[in-house]
């Protein structure tokens, strides 16, 4: 489990395939020392497992699921990671809970820069549509953020100059692929709404602070 504060950027520096999988390799900074083997360490948002200690870094698997459902992908050599590591008791829950399980590829359809902030626009699918509400919380390549905007199946967020130049959402355009992983508390409210509707899916305009109220959720 992660918190979506990113603790530093790595730099991808081998991909090599395998019979089913692929090996990364990714050079991470002195600042990210101390792994160890067998840690899950958030990359992109990814949950992946340090399989190999480099001198400099940590190599991992990526398996066919992972790059069927995320968009590690598309990275390649020299590629910009976004890293974290697992939450422990110890440390301090800034962001909010984040599995490391991608729900699903966006894509950036929009980036407007502002004087103090930087907005960032991302289209997803209609199914995703009930999992993000406004002022919710979501992971982008595993950097928790608060949601606005939800509209035509898009939200945006609100990037402060501290998250721009501390993520690689810095090297980021309009048309990349990124993360997403939805609120999990987000998503259990929604199947539990859909139970009580008797298993029927939920659609996002049927969430609303009334009908929560009405069946317990205050």
């Amino acid at each position: 489990m992660f918190t979506g504060i990113i603790q530093t950027v790595g730099v991808v520096k081998t991909l090599e395939n395998k019979s089913e999988d692929v090996l990364i390799e990714i050079e991470t900074p002195s600042d990210f020392e101390n792994i160890e083997l067998g840690e899950s360490i958030a990359v992109n948002g990814v949950c992946l497992t340090a399989i190999a200690i480099l001198d400099k870094g940590f190599s991992a698997n990526l398996s066919s699921e992972t790059l069927k459902k995320t968009s590690l992908d598309e990275v390649r050599a020299n590629t910009k990671v976004n890293l974290e590591r697992s939450l422990t008791p110890q440390t301090k829950m800034s962001g909010h809970f984040v599995l490391g399980h991608v729900d699903e590829v966006g894509t950036i359809i929009e980036i407007k820069k502002q004087e103090g902030q930087t907005l960032f626009r991302f289209k997803h699918s209609p199914g995703m549509a009930s999992y993000i509400v406004e002022k919710g919380s979501i992971a982008v390549d595993g950097i928790s953020l608060t949601v606005f905007d939800c509209r035509e199946n898009c939200f945006s967020v609100a990037v402060i100059p501290f998250t721009l130049s501390h993520t690689n959402l810095c090297k980021r355009k309009i048309g990349d692929k990124v993360n997403l992983e939805c609120d999990m508390i987000g998503k259990y409210v929604v199947k539990a709404c859909e139970k009580i509707l008797g298993g029927q899916p939920l659609e996002k305009s049927e969430i609303t602070p009334e009908f929560l109220k009405r069946y317990g959720y205050e």
